[in-house]
């Protein structure tokens, strides 16, 4: 098969004021026509340095290409002068990034970023250019197109912006695309759409695919090879078979490992060592008709929380789980009464807490804490951990003096596996997983009995979450916690949560033991969710059926708001339209 890139001995390194930072050392690889080849790893492997370089956009300095050979349809990349690279990006290579939000300019109409690749390389018109805008958008499966060539980004869904950036990437239909983590943001189901419209649109062009994830489920699906970097250097490379059938290296073996798997059975939970505080055997907390509409002028009201009901009892995980916009994360805003809800109750140990006064809810967030999905924009930079953790101390009044501060923060720290020296350091000193361990013991430091876990992994990689995981069910088993757990994750919220909760268009669709419910779906919209979960195993997913799953419709929330949400087998409830 025909070599289209070439990657021989690349070395890339960063200079700082103090030292020079090696970022890839040594790699090497080939891309071949028409293939998909996955490069896999953690944060600071090396993997989008990598891809930067192929395309030549990464700054200098304070990058710098020490040594290596980049070699395109025979051409040197590494010698070619800026102005010739301009001529090869968008046109020959183009380029999916993770984040659509930050890659397209805020100011100007959709149209006419996707036409401005096909003006600068194909020197169209713009009328001609307007023409086959239109036609990939159709491809990209955006509907109405002529509305969406004129809406600026701000305009469009999480998932509709990312199929922006590919039809902007393969306008030019390029001989080679690079995506480098095109999904991570994307909910489940979404992700399932772009990964299929990728597989789609490359069989049409004949494009050959780098894809950059840490996902080893999406690589089991999408690629043909597979290279394993850790530390700026491959530790292991071949077929997508033989690294998941045979997997060599320790790596690659922790990576595999650290994949929650749907079809393992949920471990059986420690008995907490703290008896969880109840009342006459009644739920910690109860939450009911609640209600959170939102306001969005010219008559129109968002129902974001949608009137509904559920409990957590004393020690108990429950999982919420959805895709974005389905209510999950404002039902727990609303919980903690960071939002002001609607209408409804919530109830804390039997007490209506959106009733309280504000010198009386303050004395309530004792009791109540979050853990927010991002662990670096939720600390504050400019404070050291001693202070970020400190605050929550001073706030209720915990610490008795400064000695007995320290201590207190020190014994947080080793509580979350982190060592008491870190009290000294800024938030930007330490890791994505770090700092989610920072932001769990700034929520432990006022002793709550209940937690809002909203999102504390998505931002995290995959041996990362795991880690998160244990720590969240270590302490919950020596602290006697109970969680509300938002995620979109399916997987790794089955192996957390003793009960899952579905929710959709504001409302629970669905709630039942975690087996139960992963073993057991009744409900459509859960069954679609757990159908798109990328299974990290290459023959399943070559099996898999792939459908092109499409906006949901008017039709469909209509019908969910004619429904009765319903107990079909004991504890496993399900909204059944009203009609059957």
């Amino acid at each position: 098969m025909e070599k289209i890139l070439t990657v021989k001995d690349l070395q890339v390194s960063f200079q700082s004021r103090d030292e020079e930072f090696d970022a890839v050392r040594g790699v090497s690889f080939e891309v071949r026509k028409g293939e998909t080849l996955g490069i896999v790893g953690e944060s600071g492997s090396g993997k989008s340095v990598t891809a930067r370089s192929i395309m030549r956009i990464l700054p200098s300095p304070p990058s710098h290409m020490k040594n290596g050979e980049i070699t395109f349809l025979g051409e040197d990349l590494a010698s070619k002068t800026e102005k010739e690279m301009e001529s090869i990006r968008g046109r020959d290579i183009s380029m999916i990034f993770q984040d659509p939000m930050t890659s397209l300019n805020p100011t100007i109409r959709i149209g006419k970023q996707i036409a401005e690749s096909l003006i600068k390389h194909q020197k169209l018109s713009k009328k001609d250019a307007k023409i086959q805008v239109l036609e990939i958008l159709k491809l990209v499966g955006i509907r109405d197109v002529e509305t969406r060539y004129n809406q600026f980004p701000h305009e469009f869904s999480g998932g509709m912006l990312q199929r922006v950036m590919i039809a902007i990437a393969l306008a030019c239909r390029p001989t080679l695309l690079i995506a480098d983590e095109p999904t991570t943001a994307l909910d489940v189901t979404i992700q399932a759409q772009i990964l299929n419209l990728m597989k789609d649109m490359q069989q049409r062009f004949e494009t050959s695919i780098i894809l950059i994830t840490h996902d080893l489920g999406v690589v089991a699906g999408m690629c043909d090879r597979v290279v394993v970097m850790k530390n700026g250097e491959i530790v292991e490379t071949g077929t997508t078979e033989e690294i998941f059938a045979n997997p060599k290296h320790p790596y690659t073996l922790k990576l595999l490992n650290s994949l929650p798997k749907l079809n393992e059975k949920k471990k059986p939970k420690r008995p907490s060592l703290v008896i969880p505080e109840t009342v006459d055997n009644k739920p910690l907390i109860e939450v009911k008709s609640l209600q959170q509409h939102f306001d969005l002028g010219k008559g129109k009201t968002l129902k974001a929380v949608d009137n509904i009901s559920f409990h957590i009892q004393p020690g108990e995980t429950l999982g919420l789980v959805g895709e974005s916009g389905s209510g999950k994360s404002t039902t727990g805003r609303a919980i903690l009464r960071l939002n002001e809800p609607t209408d409804g109750d919530v109830l804390y140990q039997g007490m209506a807490i959106n009733r309280l006064s504000k010198s009386e809810m303050k004395t309530m967030r004792r009791h109540m804490q979050l853990i927010f999905q991002d662990p670096y924009s939720s600390l504050n930079p400019r404070f050291k951990v001693m202070d970020i953790i400190g605050q929550a101390l001073d706030v209720h009044g915990l610490s008795t003096s400064k000695a007995h501060r320290k201590q207190r923060v020190e014994e947080l720290l080793e509580m979350v596996g982190l060592l008491p020296s870190h009290a000294m350091r800024y938030p930007h000193e330490f890791s994505g997983g770090q700092r989610q361990r920072i932001g769990i013991a700034r929520a432990l430091a006022v002793e709550p009995k209940f937690i809002v876990c909203d999102e504390p992994l998505s931002a995290l990689d995959v041996s990362i979450q795991s880690q998160i995981v244990d720590l969240l069910e270590d302490l919950q088993h020596r602290l006697g916690l109970t969680y509300l757990f938002i995620a979109h994750d399916l997987s790794m919220v089955k192996h957390i949560s003793d009960r899952v909760a579905v929710m959709y268009a504001g409302k629970i669709v669905e709630l039942a033991e975690s087996e139960e419910l992963y073993t057991n779906p009744l409900h459509p919209y859960t069954k679609s969710l757990l159908a798109a979960i990328p299974i990290p195993d290459p023959k399943v997913e070559a099996k898999k059926k792939r459908v092109m799953m499409d906006e949901q419709t008017e039709v469909d929330k209509y019908q969910l708001q004619q429904s009765e949400f319903v107990e079909v087998t004991k504890g496993h409830w399900v909204a059944m339209p009203v009609n059957l």
